[in-house]
């Protein structure tokens, strides 16, 4: 039930459908002072949410840096948290714009920083396929000659709650000790630490997929881009979900 709702506040959540009906209400409205009120607010909301500057102040506030790692030490595991694939039409895995995550998680072992990569992720479509990410990620990790005594993965997580109790079963059974790595996107390591924490796993972030840049006063920055509009939608998520945690005594 909870994963569902997710799903439908995830779409509630979206500054594109609340620019649209304003401006719909603009159009269709035959009163003058409703329809130019609309129709000034669903301008500036999308300005607000589609020019560079204002996200880039967000991030700067939310964004967690990946921890300074100590030197020579080597962790029992990076976690690396589902999302960063996604499902063709072909019912095939595919990676997708947060790949970022897949590199620096095997980065990690490569470098001798981790001696296991932990994969969780399933399927989060509300009427999933057979397709798991984390069976498509093993299949990766194997053909870049990763060992298969070096990689653990969970296939059923939907969500960032379930990354996190079924990440730390996994871990328990396989007699993981802690600290581990949390690889995640940088938007997302803040409300992934909380819930991780909640269910009592020691993690440290190793955030990464950085999609937000640094804050430069400049004209462009000020000027609308669509993809500045989908980035907001990720943040707000993170955001409520996060207050939602916090209320709930998940944080």
């Amino acid at each position: 039930m909870f994963f569902i709702l997710s799903k439908v506040l995830s779409f509630l959540l979206l500054p594109v459908l609340y620019v649209f009906v304003l401006l719909l209400i603009a159009v269709l409205s035959k009163k003058p002072r409703l329809k130019r009120r609309c129709l000034i607010w669903g301008v500036a909301l999308f300005w607000i949410f589609s020019a560079p500057v204002f996200l880039n102040l967000l991030a700067r506030a939310w964004d967690i840096a990946p921890a300074k790692l100590q030197p020579g030490k080597t962790y029992s595991a990076a976690i690396i948290l589902g999302g960063f694939t996604s499902e063709n039409k072909h019912g095939k895995g595919v990676f997708n714009w947060a790949a970022d995550r897949f590199i620096q998680g095997v980065l990690l072992q490569r470098n001798g920083k981790a001696k296991k990569i932990v994969i969780s992720g399933g399927n989060s479509k509300l009427a999933p396929g057979a397709f798991r990410e984390a069976d498509f990620v093993f299949q990766q990790l194997r053909a870049l000659q990763i060992p298969d005594s070096c990689i653990l993965i969970e296939n059923q997580a939907r969500n960032t709650l379930e990354n996190a109790s079924l990440t730390k079963t996994l871990l328990i059974k396989n007699k993981q000790q802690g600290p581990y790595l949390l690889v995640t996107s940088a938007f997302h390591m803040r409300r992934a630490m909380q819930i991780f924490k909640s269910q009592h796993v020691d993690v440290i972030p190793y955030s990464c997929n950085v999609i937000a840049g640094d804050v430069q006063w400049s004209f462009f920055e000020f000027m609308p881009s669509a993809e500045i509009l989908n980035r907001w939608s990720l943040y707000i998520k993170e955001i409520v979900g996060f207050a939602v945690n916090y209320i709930i005594g998940k944080g």
